[in-house]
């Protein structure tokens, strides 16, 4: 067994068991027995048989989300991209303040963005970072994860060099390097995979020989599609015609492919990211649930980028679901009916919840381990308080969590069978030391950006607007 996993043996009873497992289906009350870091038991009235105890009356039971996409770097500079869109993104983030990032900068924000993450509920998290224009940076970047409780997986994206759009730059073979150093074996809590630009962002030549680095690394890989006016060229057929799909990649956003394309990824099985939160705010186009719906392709959700968003599922969740409704409801309006002569809502409550936990572990390669409450599985677990006023009384668990719970009301946490939260406080963690490393990188970047003028008028006040890079 890997010294990661709990020893302790750990009863989690009386709570309402959402298990995203169709074989074992959900308790209203019932009993989760962990040992040695696993599921050995789900059901009612379980035996404690010298186990502690977690009470869990009044809570939600069910297993930890699973984000599949969030540049977690940028959680240092908070929200100053909110009011930006896509192509200002680029300017102010990319062709700006990441070219400022020292290699302890790059730390912060990933130990500041993957603890923030498990605060609210995430328990595995892929940071598909690209903000590594040095070895140094990479170092810093897995540190900042190691440090922080939680799994992870890094997905090794380089750094600014590659992102000046189109790229000629090829991605660093350093990450054979870390491979070697860091990731000898997928039995750890933090793993690798491979954060490909893909050719939305590269010359075609650069693009394939990228894929012939991810394919030499051996991991799974994570590619950008359809997201915003670069995303319209058919680039999901250029890279099905030279054998850069399969079922060992995952396409983050989608919104503007084709009707080709979504089947390709279909028929390859090919896994999706939906990061519906940033898609409508900055103008990627529509969320592609229902398309990928369409072909059989259940989709895993992402948080993208904490410089825009909040950092937690239950957003991503409600988000996911009230565009998709939105889009469903507008097509039935364009047919001439309404909502009220359809037969039913086609993305429940339930499906976004499974988006959130089961799909992303398997977009994440993960599922042989989390992602749902399943025997055998590790006790990757969350525990959401379901007595606060607004989930009172209980009606509908599903919708109760989508709808009206929050990273606030997550109490207890589970990470292979370790508590790392109870009772709303995260175990062992110095988030007042992290706040203060935190408020330094800022407050260093900011001075930075104003010293060489690399960003016209930039602030803190909400009123820094790049201009913006215009997709060719």
């Amino acid at each position: 067994m890997s010294d990661y996993l709990g020893n302790e043996r750990i009863l989690i009873r009386g709570g309402t068991i959402i298990s995203v497992d169709e074989a074992v289906g959900d308790l209203p009350r019932g009993d989760v027995l962990i040992d040695g870091g696993m599921i050995v038991a789900i059901g009612v009235n379980l035996p404690d048989e010298g186990a502690r105890v977690i009470d869990a009356d009044n809570h939600y039971v069910l297993p930890g989300f699973v984000d599949t996409h969030r540049h977690t770097w940028q959680s240092v500079l908070r929200n100053v991209a909110s009011d930006w869109s896509l192509g200002q993104y680029f300017q102010g983030m990319h062709f700006g303040m990441s070219s400022l990032f020292r290699p302890e900068d790059t730390y912060i924000g990933n130990l500041l963005g993957r603890t923030e993450a498990l605060d609210g509920g995430i328990t595995t998290m892929l940071d598909w970072s690209h903000n590594m224009a040095t070895p140094e940076h990479a170092d810093a970047a897995v540190a900042g994860l190691l440090d922080a409780p939680g799994r992870s997986v890094f997905a090794h994206g380089g750094g600014a060099p590659q992102w000046q759009v189109p790229s000629g730059v090829p991605h660093p073979r350093d990450v054979l390097r870390l491979q070697e150093q860091y990731f000898s074996s997928e039995n750890q809590l933090v793993t690798l995979q491979f954060a490909a630009r893909g050719p939305q962002y590269t010359t075609p030549e650069i693009a394939e020989s990228d894929w012939e680095l991810a394919r030499e690394v051996g991991t799974r890989i994570t590619v950008h599609v359809g997201d915003g006016a670069w995303g319209k060229n058919r680039h999901v057929v250029w890279m099905h015609d030279r054998g850069m799909t399969g079922p060992d990649v995952t396409y983050v956003h989608c919104n503007m492919i084709d009707d080709e394309e979504f089947r390709i990824i279909a028929d390859t099985g090919g896994s999706a990211s939906v990061a519906a939160d940033i898609e409508t705010q900055m103008g990627h186009g529509w969320p592609a649930t229902g398309r990928l719906l369409d072909v059989g392709v259940r989709p895993s959700l992402s948080i993208d980028v904490c410089s825009s968003n909040g950092g937690d599922m239950f957003h991503a969740m409600k988000t996911t679901i009230s565009t998709q409704r939105a889009l469903d409801n507008a097509a039935l309006e364009r047919n001439g009916l309404s909502a009220t002569d359809a037969a039913g809502l086609r993305v429940s409550c339930r499906d976004v919840i499974e988006f959130a936990t089961l799909r992303g572990a398997i977009a994440n390669g993960v599922d042989d381990k989390v992602g749902s409450l399943t025997v055998g599985k590790q006790a990757d677990i969350i525990l959401i308080r379901a007595s606060d006023l607004s989930m009172f009384p209980h009606n509908n668990p599903y919708g109760q969590i989508v709808y009206n719970a929050h990273a606030g009301m997550v109490d207890t946490i589970l990470i292979a069978g370790r508590v790392v939260k109870e009772e709303g406080r995260l175990i062992g963690t110095d988030v007042g030391r992290i706040k203060q490393l935190a408020q330094e990188t800022n407050d260093y970047l900011f001075a930075e950006a104003a010293n060489k003028d690399l960003i016209r008028d930039a602030s803190r006040d909400g009123h820094w607007h790049p201009r913006p890079v215009v997709a060719s």
